[in-house]
């Protein structure tokens, strides 16, 4: 479970529990103070050590020798004064990728000293030197090297987020149909990446007066996800999509509260990889709800290319 689908899981608690005491919930100050607080805790969970502000470098890797340092002829520069001018490298050969830690270099993984290890894309193999970490991560069919800084720049200057005001008539019920079996769907990234997704179901709802529904994705026994775009994206809204999660279905229903929509990674960072929606997510209507476009954001959604 991913930590924005448990920070909605406690929301979405408080939220049933006010809307069982008080009839009136658009007025209802508990709701209004758990979705405050979901949102004081994405921004936390943003602007943390670990957080999506922290990656600052995207390497993609070729097949062979690709090595790390803070020297410029590495394939992996790191900052100055944070890592020695040559720490290592990563041999890559058909998705296997095995790190090599120079002598006396300080490299830990899993909060143990390494010399040599294979390190697992998109996994808890996570190599720290100092400030720095840096984890194997699969785009598509292509393989890269994130880096992560607590000390970037991105998290030096981050303004925080915007957020439409609550608005209650955003939070529906909506009709959850499972697909049997579920659907296989590719869905692209920012990159041009494509990776191939399950679909267990979609969800069938109205809003505002208009019949909609959204393909669901990375479901689990906690709840399911929404990539979704509508026609505040690229105006008030990031361009390129949103993301909304939801508890799992109850009897055949599924609650949808839009004023929880937020903004992927690509928003404020261009060395990440987000999923573009698929066809059937794009609404031909304006959500405005949920997380606004970050005022530093880029104008376009496509990252500038990565570091070679």
């Amino acid at each position: 479970m991913t930590f924005q689908r448990a920070l909605l899981c406690a929301a979405a608690f408080a939220i049933a529990a006010s809307a069982v005491c008080v009839a009136t919930a658009a007025n209802d100050t508990a709701y209004q103070a758990a979705i405050q607080k979901w949102r004081q805790e994405r921004e936390a969970s943003l602007k943390s050590d670990n957080g999506w502000l922290t990656v600052s470098g995207l390497f993609w890797l070729h097949e062979g020798e690709n090595r790390f340092g803070s020297g410029p002829l590495n394939d992996i520069v790191l900052p100055k004064g944070e890592a020695p001018p040559d720490a290592g490298s990563f041999e890559f050969h058909a998705g296997r990728t095995i790190v090599h830690v120079k002598p006396g270099v300080p490299i830990t993984m899993n909060g143990q000293r390494v010399d040599t290890a294979e390190l697992r894309p998109d996994s808890d193999d996570l190599l720290v030197l100092g400030n720095l970490s840096l984890y194997v991560h699969a785009s598509g069919a292509r393989y890269s090297i994130r880096l992560k800084d607590k000390n970037s720049a991105l998290r030096k200057t981050f303004q925080g987020l915007r957020w439409f005001p609550i608005d209650e008539s955003y939070r529906v019920a909506a009709r959850f149909v499972p697909y049997n079996p579920p659907k296989k769907a590719l869905i692209q990234n920012i990159m041009g990446d494509v990776t191939e997704i399950n679909v267990p179901g979609y969800a069938d709802f109205s809003l505002h007066g208009k019949q909609l529904r959204l393909d669901a994705e990375d479901a689990d026994a906690e709840g399911v996800s929404f990539v979704f775009r509508d026609l505040t994206n690229g105006k008030e809204t990031y361009g390129a999509a949103r993301f909304l999660d939801a508890p799992a279905p109850q009897n055949g229903t599924v609650t949808l509260d839009f004023n929880l929509a937020y903004n992927p990674p690509c928003a404020y960072n261009p060395y990440t990889t987000c999923p573009l929606p698929p066809p059937e997510n794009r609404l031909r209507i304006r959500i405005p709800a949920g997380e606004m476009a970050y005022h530093h954001a880029r104008p376009s959604p496509t990252p500038p290319p990565a570091r070679r």
